[in-house]
């Protein structure tokens, strides 16, 4: 009797320990999966930090670029003033 009810288990029980092991193989493939998450937002915070880095150096540059802008106006037209300036010049030594 013991040895039929033996005999009767061990089928059950290997049909248990399969999906005990197919359980064990999706546990591994979800903590693989959810390592894989945690290094693509460890990238990804990475990467927006950088970004954020490269957008104040272009806030920067912008700010540079005006500032440069002007002193460009300014010194353009300072030369034409002088070019005038030399040209009146010129003009009253001619018509003198």
């Amino acid at each position: 009797m013991v040895r039929n009810m033996v005999e009767e288990s061990n089928p059950r029980l290997d049909r248990i320990e399969a999906k005990i092991d197919k359980l064990a193989d999706a546990m591994i493939s979800v903590a693989r999966a959810e390592e894989k998450l945690v290094s693509m937002e460890q990238k990804y915070a990475a990467q927006y930090d950088r970004m954020n880095k490269f957008s104040e150096k272009l806030d920067d540059l912008e700010r540079i670029v005006t500032q440069n802008a002007a002193t460009v106006n300014t010194i353009n037209k300072l030369f034409w003033v002088a070019i005038i300036a030399m040209a009146g010049a010129i003009a009253t030594n001619i018509l003198m």
